[in-house]
């Protein structure tokens, strides 16, 4: 289009403030002021977003999946108090390196728009954004932990769905339910892109809210089971198991720029990741710790919250809207790495929703088969947690933000400059230095210790491909009566 090309042509002779206005457009070249010329549509409303209520919503809709139901597990790690300030200290960390995560895209495109690129059509990645400022070594580890971050968070989403239908559904087993919702969860190639997750986002939060303040009434209302004792934490490995499953709740941000390019005006997401993990927390403290409270260690050998509270309606309501918001998260998870495989395979700019489909479903079919093999749900959070999250969405985001400004002349030319509450670089890189230092050795070092150590421990007990895990091992028949015999 002529005024297109005129826009982008005009981007060489800006300045960097102008070209911060030129970020404030969509990349489809449709921005708030267009939309709301066009007047009310119920198709943008439900299926086209790009404001920042669309990312707040899918940042903390993203972020409390079914990682919700396995906190209360890890409270029985860590005991009452550690888990309340790993969450607090993993939460606001994890805020942190999101920022720094949209400090980069920003610089990034800004660098980009100066050089006249063009992303019509094009959905910017994190690994772009490395190799674009650091090279294509850091393109090439971002790629890896990244993209394998969220194959086996997809994988998680699935587990979890099978784990959930259960306390429902006994009359199949675990692994038939994987079998059915990989099915199901495969129509998400039919989503284009995050912009299209508006209506999705909005419910998947409700639901999450609705099914984490059930388990805080229900276990209040259900009371302390007799005996209830809370002797954790006991051992260092369920100790770091409990906290490195935490550090893997507040590291959904590994599909922050995916979010951000899908803003009108990608500027607005600093402080979005903030604010929505402050609401998370009014989601995950409180049910986690009452229903530790009321059951206590029983919670060591069930990860899933849902096996200990007792059958109701109100129960079921809260499987049933967790099933669908973990097939919403399976999209989030999953849309990233049908963007890469698209770009690998030369489909990403094409128009035909059905043929990117297509294109899509080989991505579902190891997510599938991985879920049959490792249907570990709650252990399988941590291993996760330990040797990719700490990676992906603490170390590398940290390190990539002190190198990409570690000349006065990135400093000085930077697009984002430091935060209001932390104005100098060098404090800014003081607590980078902190992050990967802590992370590199609390989380990825004994985190990754006691995570797979617990995993080989439940492959051991109920091995591969265990047909239904943590399954109550059925009764056996009553004895026949003994035969009297009549003379």
């Amino acid at each position: 289009m002529v005024p297109q090309k005129q826009a982008e042509e005009a981007i060489v002779s800006r300045s960097n403030s102008t070209l911060k206005d030129e970020l404030e457009q969509d990349v489809d070249g449709k921005g708030e002021d267009e939309e709301a010329a066009h007047g009310f549509s119920m198709k943008s409303f439900l299926w086209h977003g790009g404001s920042a209520w669309d990312a707040w919503f899918s940042c903390a809709s993203n972020q409390v999946a079914q990682v919700l139901l396995t906190l209360p597990y890890s409270f029985s790690q860590l005991g009452m108090l550690s888990g309340i300030i790993l969450q607090l200290f993993y939460g606001f960390m994890g805020s942190w390196t999101a920022y720094l995560i949209s400090v980069l895209y920003i610089e990034y495109r800004s660098r980009k728009e100066k050089e006249n690129v063009s992303f019509k059509n094009h959905v910017i990645q994190w690994f772009e954004v490395l190799d674009g400022l650091l090279g294509p070594y850091w393109k090439a580890a971002g790629l890896a932990f990244n993209c394998t971050f969220l194959l086996f968070g997809s994988v998680i989403q699935l587990i979890a769905c099978a784990s959930n239908i259960y306390y429902i559904n006994d009359r199949l087993d675990k692994r038939t339910w994987t079998y059915i919702f990989g099915a199901c969860c495969a129509t998400t190639v039919f989503v284009p892109s995050f912009h299209n997750y508006r209506i999705w986002s909005f419910l998947g939060l409700g639901m999450t809210t609705y099914t984490a303040w059930y388990l805080t009434i229900a276990a209040v209302v259900h009371g302390q089971v007799e005996g209830v004792t809370h002797s954790g934490p006991t051992k260092l490995v369920l100790y770091f198991t409990g906290a490195t499953n935490i550090l893997y709740t507040f590291g959904g941000h590994a599909i922050t720029v995916e979010i951000m390019h899908a803003m009108w005006k990608p500027q607005k997401f600093k402080y979005i990741y903030l604010i929505a993990t402050v609401y998370v927390f009014t989601l995950t403290l409180p049910s986690a710790a009452a229903v530790y409270w009321a059951f206590g260690d029983q919670l060591l050998n069930h990860s899933n919250a849902f096996s200990l509270l007792p059958s109701s309606g109100w129960r079921d309501a809260a499987v049933i809207l967790m099933l669908i918001h973990q097939f919403i998260t399976f999209g989030f998870a999953c849309t990233p790495l049908y963007f890469v495989w698209e770009k690998v395979i030369g489909m990403h700019d094409t128009q035909s929703i059905c043929l990117r489909a297509l294109a899509r479903l080989p991505v579902v079919i190891p997510i599938w088969f991985l879920a049959i093999i490792f249907p570990f749900f709650g252990p399988i959070n941590s291993a996760v947690g330990a040797l990719l999250v700490s990676f992906t969405v603490y170390i590398i985001p940290a390190m990539a933000h002190m190198l990409t400004y570690r000349t006065p002349s990135a400093r000085q030319n930077a697009a984002e400059k430091p935060p209001f509450f932390l104005p100098s670089w060098t404090a800014m890189y003081a607590v980078n230095a902190f992050v990967v230092g802590w992370v590199l050795v609390v989380g990825f070092g004994l985190g990754g210790w006691a995570s797979v150590t617990n995993f080989v421990r439940q492959v051991d007990t109920f091995g591969l491909f265990a047909k239904c895990y943590q399954c109550p091992k059925p009764q056996p028949p009553p004895a026949p009566a003994p035969q009297t015999r009549h003379y």
